[in-house]
């Protein structure tokens, strides 16, 4: 079937070649076919983003080092003033929180029943729904050492964070329904909002550093997975590799500055951090410097989760439609297509084929 994989440059298919259906599942299963390098390639982030997952949740919940720097991330927000007063002084922050969340899911819904992109808009709302669902299990399930509070009941656990698992599951779901021209300004823009609600998040106590990046690298694994979903069922094809890039510069860059230097600015805090001492009194400046290590943490994981995602689908149609083919060799030559015409089969008019 070599010979007859067209992947660029291709006309789209005739109506009339219907019968042919099985030629787009059959050139997508090649094993240097256009499908194939995408569901390579994402099953493989899939699979990263879940091992990064789990390194978070070892190292930051099931370690007594790991729970103590995420207990003081979270204490020390008090002690930086500025993140105090901004939280103290505008108490409308966690309602527009909380608004913006809804908006966001409704910009979803919005942009696809506009494109009147059915399929993909309800893959995306699925991909946003498994992630919820997992974050829920993890929640309720996941081992971990669960504190008590004054009346001897344990608190729930907040990893990954919900909140965050919603932000940055609708930011990542956005490729499958904005046009490719403007994916990535529009995904750039819904990454750096999700990555301000999860410092938001971490800075109003409501979660820990952990819980925000366990929150990004889960969607980042569950919309990947879908990614891969679809490549294997032939639904992606080729787009252009020029001009795109550009349009999404003015939110990418800040994206990248942020991505770069959250992790370089965390992990470098990270080591002055993690010797905080098993029981209190804690010096207030220890924990100020843990707060801001776990926030540039999050941040820059969160940022390079939207990053990742935009680099796998850069030259990667979205639109639903399978690759784009042009049959060619000695069959459609001895059939007596055109060269520029209506697409046809892969055998000749008499149908006098054998498959072996």
């Amino acid at each position: 079937m070599a010979p007859y994989d067209r992947r660029t440059g291709g006309s789209p298919r005739s109506p009339k070649a219907g019968e042919t259906w099985w030629y787009a599942a059959v050139a997508a299963e090649a094993a240097d076919s256009f499908s194939t390098r995408v569901r390579t390639r994402t099953r493989r982030a899939c699979l990263g983003a879940i091992l990064l997952l789990t390194l978070v949740y070892a190292g930051l919940v099931l370690t007594a080092t790991g729970r103590r720097w995420g207990d003081a991330a979270v204490t020390g927000r008090r002690a930086d003033t500025r993140v105090a007063a901004l939280v103290r002084d505008h108490p409308s922050l966690a309602g527009a929180a909380t608004l913006s969340l809804v908006l966001a899911c409704v910009l979803l819904v919005g942009i696809g029943a506009v494109r009147k992109r059915y399929a993909l808009t309800g893959a995306a709302a699925g991909a946003v729904a498994v992630s919820l669902a997992v974050t829920g299990l993890l929640q309720r399930y996941a081992p971990r050492p669960r504190p008590v509070d004054g009346v001897g009941a344990l608190v729930p656990s907040g990893f990954p964070s919900a909140t965050a698992t919603l932000a940055f599951g609708v930011a990542l779901a956005l490729p499958l329904v904005v046009p490719r021209h403007s994916r990535a300004l529009v995904t750039g823009a819904a990454t750096l909002w999700a990555v301000l609600l999860g410092a938001y998040s971490i800075a109003a106590g409501d979660h820990r550093p952990g819980d925000v990046m366990a929150a990004a690298l889960l969607a980042l694994a569950v919309q990947c997975g879908l990614i891969a979903l679809l490549a294997r069922r032939g639904k992606v094809r080729p787009g252009a590799r020029r001009g795109t890039a550009l349009r999404g510069l003015p939110v990418t860059l800040p994206l990248a500055l942020v991505a770069t230097g959250g992790l370089v600015a965390g992990f470098l805090l990270l080591g002055d951090t993690l010797g905080l001492p098993a029981t209190a009194p804690y010096d207030p400046d220890e924990l100020r410097l843990a707060h801001r290590c776990g926030q540039a943490l999050a941040a820059g994981v969160g940022a390079a989760t939207g990053l990742a995602l935009l680099a796998l689908v850069r030259h990667v149609d979205l639109d639903g439609g399978p690759a784009a083919y042009r049959l060619g060799g000695p069959f459609v030559e001895d059939s007596g297509a055109p060269d520029q015409g209506e697409l046809v089969g892969p055998f000749t008019e008499n149908h006098d084929h054998e498959i072996s």
